[in-house]
């Protein structure tokens, strides 16, 4: 029983760590990784209480490294799917009552566990299985796993302290219900933070939920779910399923208990999700919450009163950081000929000092893609480049998939503002360059607003204010993680919430109160203390 007015820990962002040589934190996840390389891990499903192990299997393998097998996972057939959604909606007669202090000790004990004793295994599994470099990996599946966490705690409690005013002789009061029902997770391989989130940020809430990781995460999240675990989160709260997507998303969207769907992942089929479930939006009990952050064309537009060296910088990290493979990766750039050169210049000399390989050697700045179908995709839009008259592939351009799915950073440059590289999302470290006349910057501004279905992140650079707040204005519905002088990527929990609108998703702000209020259902409460005994009112006198 409550008997006070908690405050929770102030949440602060967790500091990355260094890794440099010889550092302590370098050595022990070097270690683990070398450990968990070597070992077959046996991911089961999780259902209810049970880690349930099928016999139909999964082999894992490491993008840099795909003949090398570092375990398999088990796949659900349709009555595990079901299983499923039936143990999650039993939990949810004892988690959806507990207090949300004891919610909120769970998951900040899970980012203290993250930031110590887990943290070298989480980042080494991202490691393995998502081809991150060391860095990549921190500032990932441990710093803004361990923010996720312990900010959303402190929006938990702005949220449940907005109540209304009362009235003399009445007290008003707004309860913050879960979701009648269960929320279905579905999280994308590149960020193992948006996984750990997507889950649990319903669930810190009160709700239940059955979470689908993405195939080529499987790995990742198995040590989530055993962080989630030795954070003492009860049985039954978050479930964890694997296999064919098409029957666990039918199970899913055709139950009388569908509450909401937390998703990051392409756009096409988070609108066929938005379609079914219209179609569907009789069965339920309630009205679905539909959450997506889906695709992204994110550009990188620069004034000829910015610095040269300071874009080519910005470029060089948005664009290629992480193999270009995060939702905010700068795709497509805008720049004014009168400062080209110098940026090629620049540009040709960082992609020449980038070694590309495996994450465990730490000199290396990319890495692999994460598949074939990826490496297929990409290395035939570097072919069609080579190839078209209007475009011309000027750094990088080479791949290779004989032992791991590595491509060069690339750099196309095009003579067309709506060439295909310039429209569409590639998802791999592949910079388009289009080049205009100085004087058409506003223009240039018009074309590149209208290019793109999506509206993720963008970045602008200037020395001048009134081109600053000119181009803010032009493209404000252009991005919804907009950067002045800085790169599109690398938004930080607390800081710059995260999401897009147009066909880049909902823009619920992950990591913030907005996302929260998504995973709530209000109830007004009214008591009122001397209940009227007439019915009469005072304007019936004569």
């Amino acid at each position: 029983m409550a008997s006070g007015f908690y405050k929770v820990p102030v949440a602060v962002n967790e500091p990355v760590k260094s890794y440099a040589p010889n550092s302590p934190e370098r050595n022990e996840l070097l270690a683990t990784y070398a450990k968990m390389y070597q070992e077959q891990a046996d991911i089961p499903l999780y259902i209810g209480g049970e880690e349930i192990r099928t016999g139909n299997t999964v082999k894992i393998y490491p993008p840099h490294d795909h003949k090398h097998c570092v375990g398999q996972y088990h796949t659900a057939d349709r009555a595990l799917v079901e299983k499923a959604v039936e143990k999650a909606l039993e939990a949810r007669e004892k988690w959806a009552k507990t207090p949300w202090q004891d919610r909120a000790a769970i998951f900040l004990k899970a980012a203290d566990l993250l930031a110590g004793p887990f943290r070298a295994r989480m980042n080494a599994a991202t490691m393995i299985a998502q081809s991150k470099n060391v860095f990549q990996a921190e500032i990932d599946a441990a710093c803004e796993l361990i923010d996720f966490f312990r900010f959303n705690v402190e929006f938990m409690t702005e949220i449940y302290s907005n109540q209304p005013q009362s009235s003399p002789g009445i007290w008003n009061r707004m309860e913050y219900r879960a979701l009648e029902g269960f929320v279905y997770a579905i999280t994308p391989f590149n960020f193992t933070s948006i996984a750990g989130n997507l889950s649990a940020a319903p669930a810190l809430m009160g709700n239940v939920v059955v979470w689908k990781p993405a195939r080529t995460q499987v790995y990742s999240a198995q040590v989530l779910m055993e962080l989630f675990k030795a954070a003492g989160l009860p049985d039954g709260v978050i479930n964890m399923v694997t296999g064919q997507s098409d029957v666990i998303t039918d199970v899913m969207l055709n139950s009388k208990y569908f509450a909401g769907i937390h998703f990051t992942g392409s756009t096409p089929v988070f609108q066929s999700f938005w379609k079914l479930i219209g179609e569907n939006v009789s069965k339920y009990i309630s009205y679905p919450r539909i959450v997506g952050e889906t695709g992204g064309k994110d550009f990188v537009w620069m004034h000829q009163t910015a610095d040269a060296k300071q874009v080519a910088t910005a470029l060089s990290r948005g664009a290629f950081e992480y193999q270009g493979q995060k939702c905010s990766a700068a795709s497509r750039a805008y720049l004014p000929k009168s400062k080209w050169q110098d940026i090629r210049k620049y540009l040709e000399a960082d992609l020449k000092s980038m070694k590309v390989g495996a994450p465990d050697d730490t000199s290396n700045f990319t890495n692999a893609v994460i598949d074939d179908r990826a490496f297929k995709k990409l290395s035939g839009f570097i072919d069609q480049a080579k190839a078209d008259k209007n475009a011309e592939v000027i750094i990088g351009g080479g791949y290779d998939d004989s032992k791991g799915y590595f491509i060069e950073p690339t750099v196309i440059l095009t003579s067309d503002p709506n060439y295909t590289t310039m429209c569409t999302e590639l998802f791999g470290p592949v910079l388009t360059i289009f080049v205009y006349e100085d004087a058409d910057w506003k223009e240039t501004l018009e074309i590149l607003d209208a290019t793109s279905e999506y509206a993720l992140t963008g970045a602008i650079f200037s020395q001048d204010r009134y081109v600053l707040d000119y181009a803010t204005n032009a493209l404000e519905n252009a991005a919804g993680n907009f950067y002045i002088n800085d790169k599109p990527t690398g938004a930080v929990v607390g800081q710059q919430p995260f999401g897009g609108a147009r066909g880049s998703g909902t823009n619920d702000k992950a990591g913030s109160v907005w996302n929260l209020l998504r995973w709530v259902s209000n109830r007004t409460i009214k008591e009122t203390f001397v209940p009227a005994s007439d019915y009469k009112y005072p304007f019936l006198e004569q």
